[in-house]
């Protein structure tokens, strides 16, 4: 029996077990360093029975029998302890020593092959939950392969009525206002006339208290549609944002209508983290930019909605107006809750991410503040969340002050104005975001399969710029500066008889162009954090566009102060000053965000955390 305690890089002893072989047999190669046993002292000789002793024990079973049996292997590549590598530890074997001394090192080693045992078994553990994961991840993949155009709208469609009563909620404030000069203004059809509010409290009602709990609930949001089960928050939300909607019909003051906007805002937040991750982790990744766009374009149905709310508002008042608004989403939630598919599926996935939920250091990395440190160091989703807030603020302050501004602009357009504001928003908005998705998915299959293939010179440029996963940011890009003049001319469409028709034109093409951004940003962001983190990734994103509420009531402070202190100013005076702040507002937001999105595509993609791991 051979014993190599030692057999590295450095003096080794090793004690062998052997009887000279007979005259016809062959020698092995093994024996050719065995030294025979005369050679030992008898204190070596008890070293070595008490390996045999230990081998029979389980320290370390022998490999097999035979002419040499491997006892113990390299200590410092079982992963031992690196003392026993020492050469002073070796000489002590070399040596005649105490046999206490011998059996002390034998208890050492012993020990640190226990370690070794549990931290094999800590590596199989872990390798185990790896395979279940890919084993899940893989079932997930190929049921999402093959997603038609069927499986999409079954996911997506009762989530995309939950968004649109979502939107109408949110938005219809904004139709139900009317600061003009005019006495012929009811209290019937107008909130702020018969609860008596200012523009800056306007401002402050329609974005900062929907964002104050939005914000904070948009934090927790993401990783509890990591967490949980996205059904029950989704329709759980929708449940209260409608209470909300319904106490604001039954207002009596400004106050009770500034409580339940923080309420709405609060439940708003929960409903889109959760829509998103699992039409992500439902839907193929080749569809995946095209069904974010279906869902999204729930703000622009949403947004439709709310502009005929100025037709609703004629006949029934703005209370009624709520109240027909909160029936829906009564309705939303009852159909979302019959159609939605269960997610009952996250049980199994959470029984593998907890196989080893007991060591704290899975804990937390699974935990809030893990994540977001997690995502926020990845440069591409810095420069991409710098961008989608900037592009919040243009979209936030044309959706809270747009309807405000053309009602004091064309008074006498009114009605007219919200069919074809509703058709713009509805028809332009949403074909803008789902031919974006399906553009953006287009130019990923594109750019794969061109890789080594030759072309032009333009194919070139974009194919240098561009990746597999950052090319869907050239819709945000190119929409973002295409916004820039179509908004400008609509509101800056001079005095002519033709005035309100030329606005009503650029307001669809800025529709068209701008509103291809969100489907294909969503994409990247949720292929650059990766699958386990993008339900915080959305919470984060949908923060982003809460604090890019504080626009609009940036604008509604500083348009106020502007038209108190002009003492005199009659309406045209205040729809200029208006057009201005709007234009120069608005468009200052889309040149920076086009900007911010070409950085966020040259951007590293890699987390701090993977970078240094590579390293």
């Amino acid at each position: 029996i051979r014993v190599p305690w030692l057999h590295h890089d450095v003096p080794a002893i090793n004690l062998n077990l052997h009887t000279p072989p007979r005259a016809d047999m062959r020698r092995p190669a093994s024996f050719q360093s065995a030294a025979p046993l005369t050679r030992y002292h008898p204190l070596q000789l008890v070293l070595i029975f008490i390996s045999i002793i230990a081998s029979a024990r389980g320290f370390r079973p022998p490999t097999g029998f035979g002419t040499t049996t491997t006892f113990l292997s390299t200590p410092c590549s079982s992963g031992l302890s690196s003392t026993l590598c020492r050469p002073d530890i070796m000489m002590h074997l070399r040596r005649s020593r105490p046999i206490e001394e011998r059996v002390r090192l034998f208890a050492e080693i012993r020990r640190g092959g226990d370690q070794q045992c549990d931290h094999k078994h800590q590596i199989l553990q872990r390798k185990q939950k790896t395979q279940l994961q890919a084993q899940i991840s893989d079932s997930d993949e190929e049921s999402s392969s093959s997603s038609s155009l069927t499986e999409i709208l079954l996911i997506v469609l009762p989530l995309l009525l939950i968004y649109i009563s979502n939107q109408w909620s949110r938005y219809s404030i904004s139709y139900l206002v009317d600061f003009g000069t005019s006495s012929s203004i009811s209290p019937y059809e107008a909130m702020n006339v018969d609860l008596s509010f200012t523009q800056s409290q306007y401002g402050l009602l329609a974005s900062t208290a929907f964002t104050v709990l939005f914000a904070i609930s948009s934090l927790f949001a993401g990783n509890l549609a990591d967490r949980y089960d996205r059904k029950l928050l989704t329709l759980g939300s929708c449940a209260v944002w409608t209470l909300a909607t319904l106490a604001t019909s039954q207002a009596h003051s400004y106050n009770e209508v500034l409580a339940a906007r923080v309420i709405m805002g609060g439940a708003c937040a929960f409903a889109v983290p959760a829509a998103y991750t699992l039409i992500a982790e439902k839907v193929s990744k080749d569809k995946l930019a095209l069904s974010n766009s279906i869902y999204g374009s729930g703000v622009y149905l949403g947004g439709a909605l709310s502009s005929l709310s100025l037709l609703l508002d004629e006949s029934v008042g703005w209370r009624g107006t709520l109240g027909a608004i909160g029936a829906f989403g009564v309705i939303s939630a009852a159909t979302a809750g019959l159609l939605l598919p269960a997610d009952g599926d996250r049980a199994v996935k959470r029984v593998g991410e907890d196989t080893d939920s007991s060591t704290s250091k899975e804990t937390e990395e699974n935990s809030l503040v893990q994540n977001t440190q997690q995502i926020l160091s990845i440069p591409r989703v810095q420069f991409l969340f710098l961008a989608s807030f900037l592009r919040f603020c243009s979209g936030l302050m044309i959706g809270v002050w747009a309807a405000p501004y053309y009602k004091q602009a064309f008074p006498d357009n009114a009605s007219e104005y919200a069919v074809v504001n509703a058709f713009i928003v509805g028809a332009m908005g949403m074909s803008s975001g789902i031919l974006g998705g399906y553009i953006a998915d287009g130019l990923g299959t594109w750019i794969k399969e061109a890789k080594d293939e030759s072309s032009g010179a333009v194919s070139n440029i974009v194919r240098g710029y561009f990746d597999e996963q950052s090319i869907p940011l050239l819709l945000p890009i190119v929409g973002s500066s295409l916004a820039i003049p179509a908004w400008y001319l609509t509101t800056h469409t001079g005095a002519s008889d033709d005035a309100f028709k030329l606005a009503m034109f650029w307001l669809a093409v800025e529709y068209l162009v701008a509103e291809c951004w969100f489907g294909p940003t969503i994409a990247v962001l949720q292929s650059t954090v990766g699958d386990t983190r993008r339900g915080t990734a959305q919470g984060l994103f949908v923060l982003t566009g809460a604090v890019g509420n504080l626009a609009p009531t940036l604008l509604g402070w500083i348009y106020g102060n502007q038209i108190t202190g002009d003492s005199a100013a009659s309406s045209s005076s205040s729809s200029e000053v208006l057009a201005n702040l709007l234009g120069w507002g608005v468009c200052t937001g889309y040149f920076l965000s086009a900007i911010f999105f070409a950085v966020s595509v040259r951007a590293s993609g890699d987390s701090m955390e993977r970078s240094s791991k590579q390293i």
